[in-house]
This record gives C-alpha cells, sequence and structure tokens, in this order.
C-alpha cells in the first residue's frame, strides 16, 4: 500500500476524523521515504519536533529535516521584522531548497495552515510545491517532489476540501473499525483514468504497516439494526404492483397480431406440394362484418 501511494509524485491528501486519526499513517510514508533514500521535510505544526521524531530510529531522523512551526507559529521571536510572515515564510522555505534526487514534503498539518493562510494563497504555494520537478539537464532542481498533507476533513467547508481535491493526485479517506484502519485510496495519473482500492491495515509501534487482507467493508462489518429500510416504491404516483382482478383481465386479454391456431397449423406444419400463396383473415371483435353484398345496387 505504501508503495502505491508513493508511487507517483504531486500532492497526496491524507484525510482523518476525529476518530480515525491519520498521523501514523502520515509517519509511516515518511519512514518509507526515508528509507528509499529520499530528503524528507517535515512542516510541523501541531506537535514538536521531539514528539514527532519519536519512534524514528536513527536510519530515518538523519534524513528528517524538521521546519518547526509548533514552537513560534506567528514568528514573535523576530519582532524587528515588519511584517511577520510566520506559516506562510515556513512554507516557502521549504518551497526554495535545493535538495537533489526524490524529496517528500509532510504537512503536519494542512488543517492548521488553512486557519492561519487564506486558501487560495495556500493553494497556489502547494501547486508550487508539487509541480517543482526538474529537467532532465538541469541539475539544481529536484527529481520529483511529493507533498504529503493530512487534513482533518471535519475542520472545513466544502469550498476547502473541494479546491484541495482538485489539487491532490491522491485522496486517501481514513475509517475502520475497533484497532483495524481502512484507507479508501483514489488515484489520478496523468492521461489514465482513476484508480480506487480499499485497504486494511494497523500501524505498528515503530510506523511499520501490517496489511489485512479479506476483510469486508466497514458497513457489511457493522450494519446498523436499528437503521429503518426505507422503501423506494413507498411514495410513488403510480402503481408498480397488480391487483387479484387487474392480473385476471391481463391475462384474459387477447393480444393483437395473435396468430389463430390455423395460422399456427399452416406455418409450422405446410403442405409439401402446395406452391401457391395463402391468405388468413380471422376477424376480431371490432370488425364491421356486412353480410350483404356492397355492389348489389350495381348493374354489373
Amino acid at each position: 500500500m505504501l508503495d502505491s501511494l508513493l508511487a507517483i509524485g504531486g500532492l497526496v491528501l491524507l484525510r482523518d476524523s476525529v476518530e480515525w486519526e491519520g498521523r501514523s499513517l502520515l509517519k509511516a510514508l515518511i519512514k518509507k521515504s526515508a528509507l528509499r533514500g529520499e530528503q524528507v521535510h517535515v512542516l510541523g505544526c501541531e506537535v514538536s519536533e521531539e514528539e514527532f521524531r519519536e519512534g524514528f530510529g536513527s536510519d530515518v531522523n538523519s534524513r528528517l529535516v524538521y521546519h518547526d512551526l509548533f514552537r513560534d507559529p506567528l514568528n514573535w521571536s523576530k519582532p524587528t521584522e515588519a511584517v511577520p510572515e510566520g506559516p506562510l515564510k515556513a512554507l516557502r522555505s521549504v518551497c526554495t531548497r535545493t535538495d537533489h534526487g526524490s524529496v517528500t514534503i509532510a504537512l503536519d498539518s494542512l488543517s492548521w495552515l488553512l486557519c492561519h493562510i487564506p486558501c487560495v494563497t495556500l493553494c497556489q504555494a502547494l501547486h508550487a510545491l508539487s509541480q517543482q520537478n526538474g529537467d532532465p539537464g538541469d541539475n539544481s532542481l529536484v527529481e520529483q517532489v511529493r507533498v504529503l498533507g493530512l487534513l482533518h476533513e471535519e475542520l472545513h467547508g466544502p469550498g476547502s476540501m473541494g479546491a484541495l481535491n482538485t489539487l491532490a493526485h491522491t485522496e486517501v479517506t481514513l475509517s475502520g473499525k475497533v484497532d483495524q484502519t481502512s484507507a479508501s485510496i483514489l488515484c489520478r495519473r496523468p492521461q489514465q483514468r482513476a484508480t480506487y482500492q480499499t485497504w486494511w491495515f494497523s500501524v505498528l509501534p515503530d510506523f511499520s504497516l501490517t496489511l489485512h487482507e479479506g476483510l469486508p467493508l466497514h458497513s457489511e462489518l457493522h450494519p446498523d439494526r436499528h437503521t429503518t429500510q426505507v422503501d423506494p416504491t413507498a411514495h410513488l404516483t403510480f402503481n408498480l404492483h397488480l391487483s387479484k382482478k387487474e392480473r385476471e383481465a391481463r391475462d384474459s386479454l387477447t393480444l393483437p397480431f395473435q396468430f389463430s391456431s390455423e395460422k399456427q397449423k399452416a406455418l409450422l406444419h405446410p403442405v409439401p406440394s402446395q406452391t401457391t400463396g395463402r391468405i388468413f383473415y380471422e376477424p376480431d371483435a371490432f370488425d364491421d362484418v356486412d353480410q350483404e353484398d356492397p355492389d348489389d345496387d350495381l348493374d354489373i
């Protein structure tokens, strides 16, 4: 699952909730990127650097560059600046890095940034971050940039969520049951159809993932017995069912263009010696049959 999330660059949204936290998955992705030899930049807003690095080994921490917004989010430690830029300055400092090779940028969290930076400005900065893929002959730029953004979706309205979803190359929505978390992954690749898959996993204390295969969806595991079943035919303006009388009337109805027994016999059992055509006529109930000769008054 981690390999599929880290397969392409661009923005990866990790959408968690109060019930299902996403920081463990974020740290698992950071660990995977660091062990692949990538440089990892973390913009920390919600927890301290010590707490964020806790659980990582030295091989991961050595490749992790932490940009601390937790201790001084509004840049009050530098009162000499005319206009303290705070989180926007820290975000721009990540944009102006000079690393080589593939780079992973982790934003912990996008929700905190949305509370302190206008949505339009943040989207422009995210677009600039995710588009910094260098040309083959340009050694000053990185080969691939991957932005991992943790988003507490319950804190935001449809406008902000829609703007971030438009920017995202991959959306991960977390849910689950008891001690097992499910990740519903929507992946958009350039010039390809979007793919959707669901993984069940557990995060270990060292931020490794244990995958669980063959588990059904959360709604199938815990059906709500108190939920009333809605009948879709309850409030229709027409009747979908027939009464006994209506069913008998339908069965007794003679269908139009129904073959008579004589015509059926002639078609199913033709006479070999008969070469000329035949006309079959069987009057129905609405035919006006006049027994008199209509030409009787003519002098023929």
